[in-house]
């Protein structure tokens, strides 16, 4: 690990005056205090890795802003008034827009607070090889490759504006993962096995290439509905999991998988109360295309409102479902299959 040791001395990589380095430092610094107070930062590999890896580095820019008020703050406006607007903005725990076309959403910066717990959730050991769907910005690469090194890390993205704008962030701090521009739904195969796959996008049903190039055992960790699976891969024709507790947004996955479901028309039906409700639309869009939402409201009440731990997903060669509790039980819901790109 000597190599991150010299990176955390070169400053961040920033060529900026010492007075914009301070300000850059005093914020980062704070970023890793307020997620350590919030609990998400327990593990000290992982503390030590957002420590090491300053998030501005990542964001140069940002939109603020929806539809066509979209505002751009840069790291490098001459406004001061602005540069300060972009670094509380880089270093607050939400989400950042980093890249718009035709004023729609393609790429973003995930909230650091999730990225920490995907990142422990991934439950990654040394040695371990990963695969990442969805490079964004390369943030999440790098901490990655703090903790594995950068030889161990594969991340992978359709857009090739994304993918070179990742590997000048990435090496301005001296990080080289392997960088690929293509669909993150084929995987990678020549860079398998994996020991773990972690997906930043949200994904419609589990691609099936990527069971065949894991190792058994590893773990597939992915926003899927609105939260996150943890799938075991038994070998490249079966994975199980459940879900974890916490809610998870993302951009969807664009490239060979079909196109996620959306809430029926029918949901109109239900009590103002049960649409807002964020753990039932959770259920409602596991099962959407099989149940009727009242149906799906009717099930949730009757299971004593089921949270999202109960909630798992098996895929297998014969398909992909979705269940209640057990795989085996009453409650199995199909997700579907990929459709050709």
């Amino acid at each position: 690990m000597g190599a991150h040791s010299a990176r955390s001395a070169r400053t961040h990589g920033s060529t900026a005056p010492a007075e914009a380095r301070d300000l850059r430092e005093v914020a980062h610094a704070a970023q890793v205090r307020e997620l350590t107070a919030a609990g998400v930062l327990e593990d000290p590999a992982w503390r030590a890795a957002f420590s090491a890896v300053p998030r501005h580095v990542f964001v140069p820019y940002f939109f603020t802003g929806r539809g066509a008020g979209h505002e751009r703050l840069w790291g490098e406006d001459p406004d001061p008034a602005q540069r300060a607007r972009w670094l509380r903005g880089v270093y607050a725990d939400t989400p950042l827009a980093t890249r718009l076309r035709d004023g729609l959403l393609v790429s973003s910066s995930s909230q650091p607070s999730l990225m920490a717990k995907m990142l422990h959730a991934l439950d990654v050991r040394e040695g371990d090889s990963v695969l990442e769907i969805g490079t964004g910005t390369g943030y999440n690469a790098a901490l990655l490759c703090h903790r594995l090194g950068d030889d161990r890390v594969t991340t992978v993205d359709l857009d090739e504006e994304i993918t070179e704008s990742a590997r000048e962030h990435l090496a301005r701090l001296g990080y080289r993962p392997t960088v690929v521009t293509g669909d993150g739904a084929r995987g990678c195969p020549s860079r398998a096995p994996f020991d773990r796959i972690l997906v930043t996008c949200t994904l419609p049903l589990i691609p099936h290439a990527w069971l065949g190039q894991c190792r058994p055992g590893a773990r597939i960790l992915a926003p899927l509905s609105t939260g996150l699976i943890a799938l075991t891969v038994r070998d490249a024709a079966f994975a199980e999991g459940r879900f974890l507790h916490t809610p998870a947004y993302f951009v969807p996955l664009r490239g060979a998988t079909a196109a996620p479901a959306e809430l029926s028309g029918a949901a109109h039906e239900l009590p103002y109360e049960m649409v807002e409700n964020e753990r039932f639309q959770f259920m409602l869009l596991l099962t959407a295309g099989t149940l009727h939402p009242r149906e799906a409201l009717d099930l949730w009440r009757g299971e004593g409102r089921p949270a999202r731990e109960r909630f798992g997903v098996t895929v297998s060669a014969e398909g992909q479902w979705s269940w209640l509790d057990d795989p085996q039980g009453p409650y199995v819901w199909p997700l579907g299959e990929p459709q050709p790109s």
